[in-house]
């Protein structure tokens, strides 16, 4: 077990929440490991420390079961950034992040930015099939909403499960579209008491991503951790101008103060 007291300090706080099986750990694996791991479930939670150039960011990665809910606002503790994720497969999943999750949040910080990230989009998009590394993968591939022609029509509530279908048996049915991630996040925006115009846009903040795959992983954690760089410059800056006391450096000095007081 690593020496705690040489462990670095984090800049900043990123917390992943969700329903248990639809992916958190895979997604945190696939991006600090680079490979898809089968896992099983979390108990609690996970700490994971990422070097973002000369910053640390610390990625929790918690329970999705009901037992362990009551942990999650003890992690949302002064998180700057919130990804909630369901699985594009189970439109309860989806449901379950504003029924259970969002409360879960109030202990977040004021300015928390806040990401809708649909997991397993390999299962129902064939483009999310192909590996990253795979010579038929390119950028120009994954598409983006600012790529799209067709409007986009935001739904007042997810859209209820239908009959499933599949393509050759190789994709599953798509239970939940982006325009149902998108409404949510707006309705995420109303429960804060934010304006949705100064806000972040839905299109920039909801993703669907592939943990087997590495489908928009990446994406996902790059566009995140540039969003919550002011966070990080805000928080160094207080510190240089209320220092605290290093007590490790103390204890390690070895020097008593005599006391002046007779």
């Amino acid at each position: 077990m690593p020496d705690v007291s040489k462990m670095k300090k984090p800049d900043v706080k990123v917390v992943l929440l969700g329903d248990m099986h639809v992916g958190k750990t895979s997604l945190l694996h696939r991006y600090t490991e680079r490979k898809f791991k089968d896992t099983t479930s979390t108990v609690g939670g996970a700490f994971f420390l990422k070097q973002w150039g000369p910053y640390n960011i610390s990625i929790w990665d918690t329970a999705g079961r009901e037992q362990f809910h009551g942990l999650g606002s003890m992690y949302c503790r002064g998180a700057a950034a919130v990804i909630l994720t369901y699985d594009v497969t189970n439109w309860q999943s989806l449901s379950e992040l504003e029924e259970r999750f969002l409360s879960l949040t109030d202990t977040a910080n004021h300015d928390c930015i806040y990401a809708i990230v649909g997991n397993k989009a390999d299962l129902t998009d064939p483009k999310a099939q192909l590996s990253p590394n795979s010579d038929s993968f390119s950028e120009d591939q994954t598409e983006t909403v600012e790529d799209r022609t067709e409007p986009q029509v935001l739904s007042a509530c997810p859209t209820p499960p239908a009959s499933p279908t599949s393509l050759s048996g190789l994709v599953l049915r798509k239970q939940v579209t982006h325009e149902d991630a998108m409404a949510l996040y707006g309705r995420i925006l109303r429960y804060k008491g934010l304006d949705e115009k100064s806000s972040l846009p839905a299109d920039k903040m909801c993703f669907e991503t592939s943990a087997k795959t590495g489908y928009n992983v990446d994406a996902l954690f790059e566009t995140l951790f540039d969003l919550v760089l002011p966070s990080i410059l805000r928080k160094r800056h207080d510190n240089h101008q209320s220092p605290t006391v290093d007590l490790e450096e103390c204890r390690g000095s070895g020097k008593r103060v005599r006391s002046s007081c007779c």
